[in-house]
């Protein structure tokens, strides 16, 4: 994987997470790698972080990922997404309009979440760029 840098936006709304759990050894991952690149740039608003859960398990800790790709969308609000989602550029567009129309309702955070997003804040390299 490339090396990642930091983005990060001077929206209002520049506290929103994107955060794909994925792994190194899953095709599926690999080939949205691209697309979760893709749209990091159309959407500087959002933070994104590409983690792999096996290599970066000390951020990951005890979130339950199942699926690939999982992804992770958060704010200071909430959690406002937390689930498998198909690897497809349309899709991830969807949901993250809807996140930014506020159309999402935020639950609070799981511990482990608020694990995850506290340790990303002090890890920029961890984000992908925009």
């Amino acid at each position: 994987m490339p090396h990642l840098t930091a983005s990060k936006a001077s929206s209002p709304i520049s506290d929103s997470w994107v955060i794909c759990l994925c792994a190194d050894w899953c095709g599926v991952c690999r080939d949205y790698q691209l697309i979760f690149a893709q749209m990091a740039k159309r959407y500087p608003a959002f933070r994104f972080a590409w983690l792999d859960i096996e290599d970066q398990s000390d951020l990951v800790g005890d979130l339950d990922v199942e699926t690939f790709p999982t992804l992770l969308l958060a704010d200071a609000q909430g959690t406002r997404f937390f689930g498998p989602l198909t690897p497809q550029t349309s899709t991830l567009s969807r949901l993250l309009d809807s996140l930014a129309r506020s159309g999402l309702q935020a639950t609070p955070h799981l511990p482990a979440a608020q694990h995850l997003l506290q340790g990303l804040q002090t890890a920029p390299e961890r984000w992908v760029s925009a």
